[in-house]
């Protein structure tokens, strides 16, 4: 029976590559269940995992030490409120960023010396009893801390050279197991101590508390006693400073004849200014006085119009005789208009004018030297304020020459004096604060007693390792598949590599892969028929249908897949030709079972005909061509003519189907030779063995001898591997539905 009337074949889907199938277009999105897919495929490996980490968590909370906790609270404020009053209130330590100042506290209550003291104010703590099931416990722990245990540089405070050897272990013990811990928006910190002993856990927070109260306290006195002490050594210097700077002051106004020096100098001054202001008037005076003498020099009162020079014309005495001398002549004028000169009344008038120009004549010599005496006094007086002005500014630069050195040493007592009485005030302020005994930290509460061990806790470390261990199973199980490259499932042929999917091939248990002709499993053999349809539904009807088998590289099942694929066409009834044409490694002879004497390769040499070379299965409707004697070129004779004219007559023949079993793609290049003479090629991928990478290039390399159509076949899959994908998307949770295939016979129908 023909294919064609065994089968009712659709019009099949453009699968050449490169065009975008329609197969390609119907694969499905992913979806947030085909990620937990990667959960039951490495469910092995997230088992095991969970079990390591589970059994290694429940090995360190088991075998650990029971440990108590006790907790003390103080506070911590601010040094200002040590501050009695306005009394130290200025200081700018006061004042700093408080960050620092609190971190540094902090610090102290986890340094090394307040360590010291409180073991040595406390008894150690005694030796802690393990249970019996740590004790048992004890070589796996101890291999664990072991394998665990990492270098660890040292960092913070180094151990104090004075410290014993026993100190300094007592001490890294002891802060192994304490912890500060500051309250979030408050001045508060927790001092939480962890010990075997819940006893020892409260005494050790609650002496590290009280401890710390009384090093800062002392801390704080021993510096304001440090402070007080410096202090009186200031004091004494300073007091010494100022006798020696007010002797030398006295001294030098003994010296120096300058004891009321300031009012001294405030006279002086003043009698320097009266002596500039009289030299300036006698001089103006002078030079007003000189103007006059010189006008007057070499005048006489018989000089012609002396009487109109300036000195003699303004004087009131000179003004009434000239009046005087006016009246006489104007009456004598008058008296001659009516008398002779002889007359009596007139020579009386002449008389009286005689006399006022002998008084004018006088009183112009007595004005002339006036004025010559009032120059030469007032010439003398300028002279006399001049050089009293001079003996003055002398003792005044006299005088400003003992106040600079006087000044120096005022200035100096002063200074020293100022400074002595700021000691001395500081240090009485001090003094106030050191008796006072203030303190910024205080004690709030007390440790108690723990009434239980806060570790281990058995329920919490059960949890964590639960959910630790399952959430490290799945990062391994996700990484290792991220690492994985190979090609697993359909998708990874549809998406990543292009490719129509014909079908997909089962793995066999035990890792072999049986031939239809026998007995094989029920979803083995359906695998194959479901091949078989794919495969007449994309080659048509028309003509004959000549099928290549190749592979990226050996060992993925080509040969085994193109003789199911042969044996599952000739049960459907059609008339098929196998040809192993992979004559470097033959084995399709190995895997039907038939002798290897004739083949392909003596019939492309010419040594044999081709009915010589075809041999009989069991089957009645398959024959086959095995690859024959291996010949020293294999590339050529599939290349030659005679290969050409074999395929012609097989396309001529009586065979429905012809099947040609090819080399792997990446090994040789027989394949792409083969490729343009058939009308399909099925591309064998190994599932979780071919990298992506090789099936890329060896996908690439078959493309360039332009094969007709391409479509993959994924072989070897391991459906309970991946059973969440097959069965969400193939359905292959019903495999069982129809029971296995007893025999060949029935996997016919």
């Amino acid at each position: 029976m023909s294919s064609s009337r065994q089968f009712s074949p659709a019009p099949s889907p453009d699968l050449t590559p490169g065009t975008g199938s329609s197969l390609l277009d119907t694969v499905p999105e992913v979806h947030l269940l085909d990620r937990l897919a990667v959960v039951f495929k490495h469910v092995r490996l997230i088992s095991a995992v969970f079990a390591i980490v589970v059994a290694m968590a429940m090995l360190e909370s088991y075998s650990a030490t029971p440990m108590y906790r006790s907790l003390s609270r103080i506070v911590i404020q601010d040094e200002r409120m040590t501050a009695i009053g306005t009394l130290n209130s200025n200081d700018p330590a006061y004042w700093q960023d408080p960050e620092p100042y609190f971190n540094t506290q902090h610090r102290i209550l986890q340094s090394r010396g307040l360590a010291r003291r409180v073991i040595r104010t406390m008894p150690p703590p005694p030796p802690a009893q393990p249970s019996a099931f740590s004790r048992a416990l004890a070589l796996p722990r101890q291999l664990v801390n072991r394998w665990r245990q990492r270098p660890v540089r040292a960092e913070g405070e180094g151990p104090a050279r004075d410290e014993t050897a026993s100190e300094r272990a007592a001490i890294g013990a002891f802060l192994g197991g304490l912890e500060i811990s500051p309250v979030k928006g408050t001045r508060l910190v927790e001092i939480i101590y962890a010990s075997p002993e819940p006893e020892y856990s409260a005494r050790a927070a609650n002496t590290v508390a009280r401890e710390y109260v009384q090093q800062n306290l002392d801390s704080k006195l021993e510096n304001t006693n440090s402070t007080l002490d410096w202090l009186k050594e200031e004091l004494d210097k300073q007091r010494k400073k100022v006798e020696a700077s007010e002797r030398a002051m006295a001294n030098y106004q003994e010296g120096q004849n300058a004891m009321s020096l300031d009012d001294r100098q405030n006279v002086v001054v003043d009698r320097l200014n009266s002596l500039n202001d009289a030299a300036t008037k006698a001089k103006m005076n002078r030079l007003q006085k000189e103007a006059q003498h010189r006008q007057l020099a070499g005048v006489t009162a018989d000089t012609p119009g002396v009487d109109t020079l300036p000195g003699v014309a303004t004087n009131t005495t000179i003004q009434d005789i000239k009046q005087q001398l006016g009246t006489l002549n104007s009456e004598k004028a008058r008296l001659l208009q009516t008398r002779t000169a002889s007359h009596p009344e007139v020579a009386k008038v002449d008389a009286a004018i005689l006399s006022a120009s002998t008084q004018l004549r006088t009183e112009t010599s007595r004005i002339i030297e006036s004025i010559g005496n009032e120059y030469r006094s007032a010439l003398a007086e300028e002279r006399s304020l001049t050089a009293s002005l001079e003996n003055q500014k002398r003792q005044a630069i006299d005088l400003n020459r003992k106040s600079i050195g006087y000044s120096t040493l005022k200035r100096e007592a002063e200074g020293d004096r100022n400074v002595y009485n700021a000691l001395l005030q500081q240090e009485k302020e001090m003094r106030v604060v050191s008796n006072s005994r203030a303190n910024n930290v205080q004690l709030m509460d007390a440790a108690e007693v723990p009434g239980g061990p806060y570790t281990p806790n058995h329920g919490r470390d059960w949890l964590m390792a639960l959910v630790l261990g399952l959430a490290l199973g799945v990062a391994f199980a996700y990484t290792v598949e991220y690492l994985d490259d190979t090609v697993k499932i359909p998708d990874d042929l549809t998406r990543r590599l292009r490719l129509p999917l014909l079908g997909l091939v089962p793995a066999v248990a035990g890792g072999k892969m049986p031939v239809l002709l026998n007995p094989v499993p029920h979803d083995f053999g359906e695998a194959f028929r479901s091949l078989r349809t794919s495969l007449v539904f994309t080659n048509g009807t028309d003509g004959k249908r000549m099928i290549a088998v190749t592979s990226s590289q050996p060992l993925e099942g080509k040969t085994t897949t193109a003789c199911n694929l042969a044996v599952a066409l000739a049960l459907g009834g059609s008339r098929v030709m196998l040809i192993d044409a992979d004559m470097r490694r033959p084995g399709l002879h190995r895997t039907l079972s038939l002798q290897n004497e004739v083949g392909l390769s003596h019939v492309l040499t010419g040594q044999a005909r081709v009915r010589e070379a075809v041999q009989r299965t069991s089957e009645p409707n398959l024959y086959v061509m095995t690859a024959g004697r291996t010949p020293p070129n294999p590339s050529e004779l599939l290349s030659s003519a005679r290969m050409q004219n074999l395929i012609a007559n097989l396309k001529a023949g009586p065979f429905d189907w012809v099947i040609i079993d090819t080399p792997p793609v990446l090994a040789v290049t027989d394949a792409v030779i083969i490729a343009p003479y058939v009308s399909g090629l099925v591309f064998v991928v190994g599932a979780e063995m071919t990298r992506r990478a090789h099936a890329e290039r060896a996908i690439q390399t078959i493309q360039s001898g332009r094969p007709n159509i391409i479509g993959a076949v994924l072989n070897r899959v391991d459906l309970n591997r991946n059973k969440y994908y097959y069965s969400r998307y193939y359905g292959y949770h019903y495999k069982s539905y129809y029971g296995s295939e007893p025999s060949p016979t029935n996997a016919a129908a």
